[in-house]
Formats: structure tokens, sequence, C-alpha cells
């Protein structure tokens, strides 16, 4: 590409992609994880029963079906 096709290029990219007002307004005023790291520690560690349940189910298959381990870590 020549000089004069690079120049012209830059010229329309410009005129196409006008610069976005108040760009420094647009960014952050403070850093989000501090925030998030709270909001993390604050929500307590909830278990569905229904994950308790296939746990339960998936023992007991286990205990009476020994085959069913190479399944069960192939599908792992």
């Amino acid at each position: 590409m020549m000089e004069h096709e690079q120049e012209r290029m830059q010229q329309l990219l410009r005129q196409t992609m006008l610069p976005v007002a108040g760009q420094l307004s647009a960014e952050l005023r403070r850093d989000l994880w501090p925030g998030m790291l709270k909001l993390l520690e604050a929500r307590p560690v909830e278990v569905p029963w229904f994950d308790w349940a296939l746990l339960a189910f998936t023992g007991v298959a286990l205990i009476f079906f020994p085959a069913l381990i190479p399944a069960l870590l192939y599908q792992l």
C-alpha cells in the first residue's frame, strides 16, 4: 500500500469512527473488585436438595452395582 493510500485510509477511518464524547467520564470511577468480593463473601453457599438426592442415589447405586464405577469415572 502506498503512503498516500494509507493516509487516505486513516482519514476515512477518522471520519467514520467519531470520538466518544466524554470518553474519560465513561471510564469507571472506582474499582469494582472489592465490592464483588464483599458480595461473594456475604452470600452463603446453598446446595439444593436435588444435588443431595443425586449424590445419595449415586452412592447407593455404586454400593449395589460396583460395575458402574468405570462408567461413572468415564463420565467425569
